[in-house]
Formats: C-alpha cells, sequence, structure tokens
C-alpha cells in the first residue's frame, strides 16, 4: 500500500491545471479560484485530505465533472498560506491513487466517492533489472539536464518500490499533462518501469542534441573570438610598424575609386553607404564578399565615360560602303544620325530593328555601324530568353546574384554610349518566370530609358545615349508594345548580281584567308559563281553561298598540301568536281506549263519564293478538294476563286453546269511546307480559268495578288522579296496588283530592267494578260 495514512472514502476533488500529482510527491499549488478556495478552508479545518484529479482542458474556468480525469491522487495538506491577493498557496504530499466512483457534490466545489488503487509491489529479477536500468538513464539526465539537481539520483537511488521511481523520474520530466496522466493511471509496477524507461529515454535523445548544438555554438564563438582576438593583436602590430592592415588598404583603394568613378550624385551616396557597412564587416564574413562585389560592378561601370562620335559623313559612308554592299536604306539612315548630330550633341540614341531573311547581314551591319560612329559594340542574343532577370538581373538578395546582360553589356563596352546589339529579338519567349520582352520596353524607350533600374544594381543608370540596334527574321512575334518603340528597316534578300559583287569583294577573300590560301592559289570566275549561287543555293541571303565557296577552299587546301600543282582557277564546268551534283533546277525555264498550272509568287521567312499551282478537274459531284498543306488563310483565297470562276462561266467559254458534274482538285506542291496568306487567290483563279478553258499560262510568267468574289485584285505585301524570287527563277513578267507598283521603287534597277511589270484591277485583265489566246486542243 503506498503510504501509511488512512484514505478516507469521500473527500473533496480539486482539480489540478498542468500537473498531475503522484504518490509521494510534494507540490506546491497556487490556489486562485473562490469555489477551490472555499473548498481548502473546510479541508484545512477537518483531516486535511484532498483528493487532486488533472483537469483535460486547463484553460477551462468553470470546472465540471466531465473536465477532470477520473483517476487521481489523494493528498495530505502539509502548509497553507494565504497572500495579500487573495490567492493561496498549498504545500500538498501525494498519499495513493484513487479512483472517483461516484460525485456527491458539485456546489460550492466537488465532493465524490473515491475508491483507492493498490498495486502489488513484486521483486523479481527482470524488475529488478529493469529499476537498475532506469537508475543508469536517470544519472545520465542529471549530467545532462540543466534543471534537475545534482541530489535528484540520490533520492531516486533509496526509493526501493518500483513503482515509486517511476513516479518520481516521470514527474521530474518536462511532458505534456496528458503523458503524466497515463502513467498515473498505470497500476503495474512493471509497465510503469516500461512507460517511464521509455520516456527517460526520449527525454535524454533531446538533451544529447541540445547538447551537441549548444557545444557546436560555443565550438564557433570560441573561434570567432579567437580570430577577433588576433586580428585586434595584428592590427596593433602594424599600427606599430607603421602598416595598415589589408582590409583598410582594400577600402581605401576602393573609396578612391568612387571619387575618380565620377559617379552621379545619387549613386556615389549609395556606394559611399555601402562602403561604410563594408568597413564594419570583418573579411571573412559572407557578406564581406557580397557587399564587395557590389561595390566592383559600382565602380566599373562607365557613368561618365564616352566615346567622341565620328562626324564626317564621307568618312562614315566610305566605311560602311567597305563592309557592306548595297544595304542603301539603311546606310542612309545612320548618315542622317550623323548630320542630326553634328547640328544637336544631347541627341538621344535612335532604337533601330533591323528585319530580314536570314545571311542578309543584320548582325555584322551592327559593327560596321559602330566602327563607322567610331563607338564600342555590344552584342547580345536574345534567342530563346525565358526570364525578365536575364534583362533586368537578380536582386542582391540571392546567392550569386548578377545584373542583367544589358548592365552586363554595358560594363564589357566601357562605354555609356555603345552601339548595342540585340539579336533575334522575334524569339524572346515567356514562362512563368516572366516576359522578357516587357522588361525590354524599358530598356527600348528613349522616353525612359535615360534612368533604367537594374535589380542587381538599384540604382538608375543612363542608356538615352546608346544606339540600340535589334534584329529580327520577322515582325509579327514581337509585341506591338515592343515594336511600337522600334523604327523598323527592312533588309531584303539579295539579287543574283548582287551576290556575284559581294562574293567577289568580300566572301571569296575572306574564305581565302580563313583557310590559309593566297589569291594566287584559288581564284573563281564570275560566272562559276553565278552557278553555285544559282544552282547550288537557294536563299535570301548569302550564308549557304559562303558555305559552298568554304567547300570549294578546304578541296584547294588538300589539293595543295598533297603537293598538287597550286594556282587553280574555278570554271562553271569545274564547279560539279567540287560540289557534286546541281541541287537546284531551274524550274520555271524547264517545265512545261499546260493548262491548269500557273506560276505564283509567295513571300516566307527567308525571303520570297515561287509556287507552281496545279488545277485538275474529274467526274464527281461539286467536290473541292486543297492539298499542299494550305493554311485557313489559303484555302478560303481558293474558295473564293472558284467562286468567282463560276459567276463568270458565261463570259470565259465556260459551260455553266461545269461545277454540277464535276470535282476540282487544287494543290501546290512542296506539300511538306505549310502555306497560308491570301496572296495566291489570283494565282488560283487564273489556274481554274486554265483548266477550264483548255488554255495554258504564257512561259515565264508569274503573278501575285488578293482576289475578291467581285474579281477585284488587292494589294499584297513582300512585293520585293517576290519579284527577286521571280528574277532568281528566270521568270521574265510580273503581273501584280496595281497599287503594289509604288512598291516597286524598292526593287534594284538591274532587276527593274530584265523584268516586264503588268498592274492589274480586276481578275479578267489577269486572265486576258496570262493566258494563251487561243484554246490548246
Amino acid at each position: 500500500m503506498e503510504g501509511k495514512r488512512e484514505i478516507p472514502k469521500e473527500m473533496p476533488i480539486l482539480p489540478t491545471r498542468q500537473v498531475v500529482v503522484y504518490p509521494l510527491m510534494i507540490v506546491p499549488l497556487l490556489i486562485g479560484r473562490s469555489e477551490n478556495i472555499k473548498l481548502i478552508d473546510d479541508a484545512a479545518v477537518g483531516d486535511r485530505t484532498i483528493g487532486l484529479f488533472a483537469q483535460r482542458d486547463t484553460e477551462k474556468e468553470e470546472v465540471s465533472v466531465e473536465d477532470i480525469y477520473h483517476v487521481g491522487t489523494a493528498g495530505l495538506i502539509l502548509k497553507m498560506l494565504k497572500l495579500p491577493d487573495g490567492m493561496v498557496q498549498l504545500l500538498v504530499q501525494g498519499l495513493a491513487r484513487v479512483k472517483l466512483d461516484r460525485v456527491l457534490q458539485d456546489r460550492p466545489y466537488l465532493k465524490g466517492e473515491v475508491e483507492e488503487i493498490v498495486a502489488e509491489e513484486l521483486e523479481t529479477v527482470e524488475i529488478e533489472a529493469m529499476r537498475r536500468n532506469l537508475l543508469g538513464l536517470v544519472k545520465r539526465m542529471v549530467s545532462l539536464s540543466p534543471y534537475i539537481p545534482n541530489d535528484f539520483y540520490i533520492s531516486a537511488s533509496n526509493l526501493k518500490q518500483p513503482g515509486s521511481l517511476a513516479d518520481l523520474i516521470v514527474a521530474n520530466l518536462n511532458l505534456e499533462v496528458k503523458e503524466q496522466q497515463e502513467l498515473l493511471e498505470t497500476i503495474d509496477p512493471r509497465q510503469r518501469l516500461e512507460k517511464a524507461t521509455f520516456l527517460l529515454t526520449k527525454e535524454l535523445e533531446l538533451l544529447d542534441i541540445g547538447s551537441k548544438i549548444q557545444a557546436e555554438i560555443k565550438t564557433r564563438i570560441d573561434k570567432n573570438q579567437r580570430e577577433y582576438f588576433l586580428r585586434q593583436q595584428l592590427e596593433a602590430i602594424h599600427k606599430e610598424l607603421g602598416q595598415e592592415d589589408e582590409q583598410a588598404v582594400e577600402i581605401k583603394e576602393i573609396a578612391q575609386k568612387i571619387e575618380e568613378a565620377k559617379m552621379p550624385e545619387e549613386v556615389e551616396k549609395e556606394a559611399k553607404k555601402e562602403l561604410e557597412r563594408l568597413r564594419k564587416i570583418p573579411p571573412a564574413a559572407a557578406e564581406y564578399t557580397v557587399a564587395r562585389t557590389y561595390l566592383d560592378w559600382l565602380i566599373n561601370l562607365p557613368w561618365a565615360v564616352t566615346t567622341e562620335d565620328k562626324l564626317d559623313i564621307s568618312e562614315a559612308k566610305q566605311v560602311l560602303d567597305e563592309d557592306h554592299y548595297n544595304l542603301e536604306k539603311v546606310k542612309e539612315r545612320i548618315l542622317e544620325y550623323l548630320a542630326v548630330r553634328g547640328l544637336k550633341k544631347d541627341m538621344k540614341g535612335p532604337i533601330l530593328c533591323f528585319v530580314g531573311p536570314p545571311g542578309v547581314g543584320k548582325t555584322s551591319l551592327g559593327r560596321s555601324i559602330a566602327r563607322a560612329l567610331g563607338r564600342k559594340f555590344v552584342r547580345i542574343s536574345l534567342g530563346g530568353i525565358r526570364d525578365e532577370a536575364e534583362i533586368r538581373g537578380h536582386r542582391r538578395t540571392y546567392i550569386g546574384a548578377l545584373p542583367g546582360r544589358i548592365i552586363q553589356g554595358i560594363k564589357r563596352a566601357g562605354s555609356r554610349n555603345p552601339v548595342f546589339m540585340m539579336d533575334e529579338v522575334d524569339k524572346v519567349g515567356a514562362d512563368f518566370r516572366g516576359d522578357p520582352s516587357a522588361a525590354l520596353l524599358e530598356v527600348l524607350d528613349p522616353e525612359q530609358n535615360n534612368a533604367f533600374s537594374d535589380h542587381y544594381i538599384d540604382l538608375p543608370f543612363d542608356l538615352s545615349q546608346v544606339m540600340f540596334i535589334t534584329t529580327a527574321n520577322i515582325v509579327d512575334p514581337i509585341p506591338s508594345a515592343l515594336r511600337d518603340r522600334m523604327e523598323t528597316l527592312d533588309l531584303s534578300g539579295y539579287t543574283e548580281e548582287e551576290k556575284l559583287s559581294i562574293a567577289q569583294k568580300f566572301l571569296v577573300p575572306r574564305q581565302l584567308a580563313e583557310h590559309g590560301l593566297e589569291e594566287e592559289d584559288l581564284s573563281f570566275e564570275s560566272e562559276a559563281l553565278s552557278r553555285i549561287s544559282r544552282e547550288y543555293t537557294r536563299e535570301a541571303g548569302l550564308r549557304n553561298l559562303e558555305r559552298e565557296i568554304a567547300t570549294i577552299c578546304r578541296k584547294a587546301a588538300r589539293e595543295i598540301v598533297e603537293g598538287k600543282a597550286r594556282g587553280k582557277r574555278v570554271a562553271v564546268a569545274d564547279v560539279p568536281e567540287f560540289l557534286g551534283p546541281l541541287k537546284f533546277f531551274p524550274e520555271v525555264a524547264e517545265r512545261k506549263l499546260e493548262p491548269g498550272v500557273v506560276v505564283g509568287l509567295a513571300w516566307t521567312q527567308t525571303g520570297g519564293n515561287i509556287l507552281f499551282i496545279e488545277a485538275a478537274r474529274m467526274k464527281g459531284k461539286k467536290g473541292l478538294t486543297l492539298t499542299g498543306q494550305l493554311g485557313d488563310v489559303m484555302q478560303e483565297s481558293a474558295r473564293a476563286a472558284l467562286t468567282y470562276v463560276r459567276t463568270r462561266a458565261k463570259e470565259l467559254d465556260i459551260a455553266e453546269d461545269f461545277f454540277e458534274h464535276a470535282d476540282i482538285h487544287i494543290h501546290v506542291p512542296s506539300g511538306a511546307i505549310p502555306k497560308d496568306g491570301p496572296s495566291a487567290g489570283v494565282t488560283m483563279a487564273v489556274a481554274l480559268a486554265s483548266l477550264l478553258t483548255n488554255r495554258a499560262s504564257r512561259p515565264f510568267l508569274a503573278m501575285t495578288g488578293e482576289v475578291t468574289l467581285r474579281g477585284q485584285v488587292l494589294p499584297v505585301g513582300g512585293i520585293k522579296e517576290k519579284v527577286l524570287a521571280a528574277h532568281r527563277a528566270g521568270i521574265k513578267t510580273v503581273i501584280l496588283p496595281e497599287k503594289n507598283e509604288k512598291d516597286l521603287i524598292d526593287v534594284p534597277e538591274l532587276v527593274k530592267k530584265e523584268l516586264e511589270f503588268i498592274g492589274v484591277e480586276t481578275i479578267d485583265e489577269v486572265i486576258e494578260q496570262a493566258l494563251e489566246g487561243k484554246s490548246i486542243s
């Protein structure tokens, strides 16, 4: 039996908050609720025995029998002290476990009938082993825990009863009320020992982890203190020797560079503020490197460094002509800028966008413009960029943060007025990381870029003196807001004569130099270069032409190394020997035009092209089949062309009911290539008229234009590219909308001399000009 005092059957019930009282334990309690004070007063004049039952919800003020656990401890009031604020301080000792069987009263306080719980204490070898193991854990806990007194182990060792030992240990652990109550409700001493061992082991694990953390922190603090004292001693030694420490020297150098950088007032103020912060940071700290890198960026940016523009227009024109053939519009725009700069020194830099097919020299033109102006040149590629931070940079809160490509490019240039080229602006993407094209809005806006703010620098930088040049193959993918900020200059494809001149002046000399050849080692006849351009390439630009020339240079270099004769001159007949069979056939010249086949002109991303549009009729019932990977707009043009031909059947001498018993099939060859746009409408209408009237198209003739249901021919775009494609293909006559005749001003004079242009307003005029005069039977 736990305790020698007799336990009464009836006793007042005192709910306890956040504490579970075990038998034999002496516990202080503070009583504040009026009903509980009344309970203590009544018990004090009686046998001083009370029931101590833990409260389930510690926050609840009005406690009923449902709010307390039904297993508690009978306790004896040892001392009672009334405090000035009306509260009562108790010292109680647990006597025995009791179970609440029945409530006798609930006003003014709980009183109930209880039953003493008696546990049988067995002395077995297993229980003794568990007891000793538990004492060993207690010894470890005393050494690790700051809140367990040293004599606690002695008190625990003196307890011979296993159940009481378990009670003592759990009562001194920092546990939740629920866990303490579980042990109180465990009657069997062996089970109590098991639970106490488990709880104590868990507590020891937490103490071990806490001890390791504490040791690591102490070691780190000791190391920092040691380094601090050593630095102080080193500083004192340097002072005695009349030397400054490395950090002081470095900070002094940075301060001098800040003065020399001639920063704007706002930037200089921020730089000095960051320098003062750097002075207070130990060099070994990670933050020191971050602040040092930031100051390096501020110091090395060209806040006040500019290059002087060469304003001699004749010299600039000479430089541009040396580097690029033709491209008169672009050259004229640069010379106009130089002229205005001569009159207005503080003119803002223009924002230009070069649009044209690949290989026409957009990128190299930017470098040439920089040389003509006497400015530094910077180029970045925007193709595939999807992160806004690539333009604006990352904020300094991120590890490894850097400025965006704009500020990096300006630093690389070393001046605040370079020619800054941004390639492939039409290939900028967007995803969850932001839209880079939106960030470019500020960069490419002359009204805003005088205070461009990079996320890393976080200070305004003036970009208004920079000449920004962007390049694109097509304008459509560029967002309208961004396109509106740029002046677009179209760079169309080259004619065969222009390609020949460029090859002779630029491509051949460059490839000879790149392959270690001299002019006397290898030379090209003009006709051979023309044949390479015509039969081995089909492009608006020059890349493939230069590639084929490079192939010939490599083969010539090999022959020279093998000891064969030098001085090879490539003639027309030699070209297949070097490059193999021709890759492109002169289709128009070779192909025989039959009724239902007409040549059209198309615009593509790589320049202009010719299309053979074929129409066929077969037995059926009003079926229209369209093949050749035609887009929606092109399919609608075909339907409009068929409708027009049906409405004009009588005038065209076609049976008016021809479609009642026939199917029509329109096909555009090169079926693997998607095609779209309205400019093939005229060609489709003429192909249908040719088929149904059995009249072939005139040879060496091509056409373009949009058709309406009323037979009107509407203007279309890409006239220059289409005309150049017609010229490359050997076309002699081009039919185009009359309203597009004004666009021929952009076509080179040499091409216009070799082609005949016919402007038309209606399909009837096109049919009259395009088809042979009599029917072919």
